[in-house]
């Protein structure tokens, strides 16, 4: 894919942001396609998400996609956000228009992709670890699925109660309710699905885990775990789940699926899926 001075800019923002696979398949996408673009990893800090997205504006990026931690953080800043955005209360992908930017949310279909296999979640319970962003995007995902309950656990109190507080208008929250960390013992056992949203394990701490063996002990049999985290692959999460005997899925389908989605936005045109997810397979094995 020849750069000229013609390319525009597509990337995603994040901190920490330099483990991203996004590029590898979205510039794999667009090699594919022809098209004069080129997706860029941008590592933006907290303090400067403003002053970054205003400079995306004076250089002409045509759009981004947002990771950790500033998928809530980012709505003030845009013109406009789509009515799934509005309801899940985070925002991962961003495009360009004549008024400013707009703003949606993609990781709910790319969540709930690789879960549609199993024939029916209804009437399940989902443990969710962590309330941040990607834990909104679980939320609204397994509200579709039908599950019948859906615990979130999270280390802050303060935080958890806003969390909890914001689903309460909104239909997508489904019969949510969220608990400290120390839950975890008696809800564990309880649980049909669960889902790990936080950073916990991410290649920069890749021996951390939010559950210990001990913890995956209390765990059904039946369980699916699904880590979001693609990289390392596997997680030390994933790793103790498969020892434990448990089915896993980690986040690389949720990536591809959210991803072409975005792409999908961007270029106004379909974009081959399997491309993307053949560079994100080989670009794990070789590395």
């Amino acid at each position: 894919m020849a750069i000229t001075g013609t390319t525009q800019l597509l990337g995603v923002i994040g901190d920490p942001v330099t483990h991203s696979l996004s590029p590898v398949m979205h510039n794999a996408a667009l090699a594919e396609l022809g098209a004069d673009y080129l997706y860029v990893a941008f590592p933006v800090a907290a303090a400067g998400l403003a002053a970054a997205i205003a400079g995306f504006a004076a250089i002409g990026v045509q759009g981004f996609n947002i990771t950790i931690p500033h998928k809530q953080a980012i709505l003030p800043l845009l013109a406009e956000v789509t009515a799934e955005a509005q309801a899940v209360g985070a925002v991962n992908t961003v495009w360009r228009t004549a008024a400013g930017w707009v703003g949606t949310n993609t990781d709910v279909a790319g969540f709930i992709a690789p879960l549609k296999a199993k024939p029916t979640w209804t009437g399940r319970t989902a443990l969710v670890l962590g309330n941040g962003g990607a834990a909104r995007a679980v939320v609204a995902g397994c509200a579709q699925l039908g599950f019948a309950a859906v615990q979130v656990v999270g280390r802050n109190p303060n935080k958890l109660a806003t969390f909890a507080a914001s689903w309460r208008a909104s239909p997508l929250g489904g019969p949510l309710t969220t608990h400290g960390w120390d839950a975890l013992p008696t809800l564990l056992p309880m649980a049909d699905l669960i889902v790990n949203t936080t950073p916990i394990g991410m290649h920069h701490a890749a021996e951390q885990t939010p559950l210990a063996a001990a913890d995956l002990a209390l765990v059904p049999a039946t369980a699916v775990i699904y880590d979001l985290i693609y990289t390392p692959r596997p997680t030390k999460l994933l790793d103790l789940a498969t020892r434990r005997g448990l089915a896993t899925l980690d986040g690389l389908e949720m990536l591809v699926q959210q991803g072409a989605a975005a792409l999908e936005i961007w270029l106004q045109q379909p974009v081959p899926v399997a491309t993307m997810r053949q560079a994100l397979t080989d670009w794990l094995a070789s590395a």
